[in-house]
């Protein structure tokens, strides 16, 4: 019974290990509503969060860890590990059992309390394999923790440069609203072919269908964001910045990766334990197989009506002539291969994954670094050199409207480069804690500016 007594639940279920384990990585505070009180108290830091103004990555990921709902459903599952564990820390229960007969001629009344001894003698190798579970549980609730984490952080990275993406799209649609205008003007004067004004008007509508595919991918990066941050409502009305955040001078070395990754892997670390908790288990199979084979107990009988009580004992012995327990013994050993290659694999996995993650991160930065240090500043200028060649008269008005949809569409694609970096970033750093989707790389959605003909 003291044994019994020992097993009991902790104050919040198992979280404070994962808490701390997010903290340290990330520097963020999860946290998991068992209460309506709790649910209010984070309702109420959401709501300061959306409260500061334009939201930044790292306020959306904190919104995401207090606030998403999907994330509370899987920290749940810690409540049923630590539940499966206090379980098996108790006491089986005792069986009572009575037996009365009773006729003209003659009465017996048995009474008996037995308790299964094996299920005692079992019950510290059932209680670590439970540990191990929830330890394993654990693990897994970090994992979760921060892989929403990322993905929060992706989909601000999205939503943000779709939205400035849209942005310049709509300036491309300005330029070459005006170049169309001009054109059919001229066309009717008799100075523009209709060829010309057909290529005039031709990028035009091009223009105007990468606008509306770029509203259409801003808004989608914008719900994305939204359900990951658990909002609804007015609050859904947030506030994003105009701009990504700038380009890292250098994209940083790291040539042990692969040992940090397998270091750090918190998939790894779980497929280990899971390992673990077989192997015991295939000890357990052995040590038990017969763990309902006997059953000891103290009776009291009275043969008659008037007759005095008699205390003695009960044992009860079940004959194992069909069952011996080989088959619980047979699928151990055969669980216990499984978890070996399983944990092989997620090791083997592992590394591939941060190789690709760290590889997609170094050329990613060297992209975007390519757009921001060549690509835009010199359309830029080209574009101040076409201005002056325009104001001498030396070029006309269609090559200036070419030379600045051009630059627009340079900028736009150091802006989906950049996001592509952003994104890369937070792939190697998920990829460092456990499994992580493969790298995409999204294709600039900016028009070329071929512009009216030759001039």
């Amino acid at each position: 019974m003291a044994l019994g007594g020992c097993a009991t639940f902790t104050p919040d279920g198992g979280f404070a290990p994962v808490g701390e384990a997010v903290r340290e990585r990330i520097g963020k505070e999860a946290a998991w509503a068992r209460t309506d009180a709790e649910r209010e108290a984070l309702d109420v830091r959401v709501a300061a969060l959306l409260a500061k103004g334009p939201l930044s990555a790292d306020d959306a990921v904190q919104v995401a860890l207090l606030n998403n709902r999907g994330l509370q459903a899987q920290l749940a599952e810690l409540g049923v590990a630590e539940a499966d564990l206090v379980q098996a820390g108790r006491l089986p229960n005792p069986r009572f059992s009575l037996h009365r007969v009773s006729d003209e001629h003659h009465y017996k009344l048995e009474r008996a309390i037995s308790f299964n001894l094996l299920s005692l003698a079992a019950m510290p190798l059932v209680s670590e394999v439970e540990k191990r579970r929830f330890a394993a549980a654990q693990q897994r609730a970090v994992l979760d923790v921060l892989r929403l984490a990322s993905d929060t952080r992706k989909a601000w990275v999205a939503a943000v440069a779709a939205e400035e993406t849209l942005r310049y799209m709509r300036q491309v649609r300005l330029a070459a609203d005006a170049g169309a205008e001009l054109a059919s003007r001229m066309a009717k004067a008799g100075n523009w072919s209709a060829l010309e004004r057909a290529r005039e008007q031709g990028f035009y509508a091009d223009a105007a269908l990468a606008v509306a595919r770029a509203e259409q991918a801003a808004g989608s990066a914008r719900e994305r964001l939204t359900r990951l941050l658990g909002l609804w409502g007015s609050q859904a009305g947030f506030t994003l910045p105009e701009r990504l955040p700038d380009l890292p001078g250098e994209a940083r070395d790291r040539p042990d990766i692969e040992r940090e990754a397998m270091a750090q892997r918190l998939d790894v670390r779980a497929a280990v334990l899971d390992t673990q908790a077989v192997a015991r288990n295939l000890g357990l199979a052995n040590a038990t197989r017969f763990v309902n084979v006997l059953e000891v107990g103290v009776s009291r009988e009275r043969e008659g009506r008037d007759e005095p009580y008699v205390t003695g004992y009960e044992v009860t012995f079940e004959l194992p002539l069909f069952d011996w327990g080989t088959s619980r013994v047979a699928r151990a050993e055969t669980l216990y291969r499984q978890s070996l290659d399983r944990a092989a694999q997620t090791a083997i996995d592992a590394r591939s994954e941060v190789r690709e993650a760290y590889r997609h991160y170094r050329l990613s930065h060297d992209i975007a670094k390519h757009y921001r240090d060549e690509i835009v500043p010199l359309r830029k200028r080209v574009a101040e050199e076409n201005l002056l060649r325009y104001n001498g008269m030396l070029i006309g008005v269609f090559d200036l409207l070419a030379d600045a949809r051009a630059q627009i569409a340079s900028v736009t694609g150091y802006v989906e480069a950049l996001r592509d970096f952003w994104t890369a970033e937070a792939d190697l750093g998920m990829a460092m804690i456990g499994r992580a989707p493969p790298p995409t790389v999204a294709r600039a959605a900016a028009p070329q500016a071929g512009s009216g003909g030759g001039h």
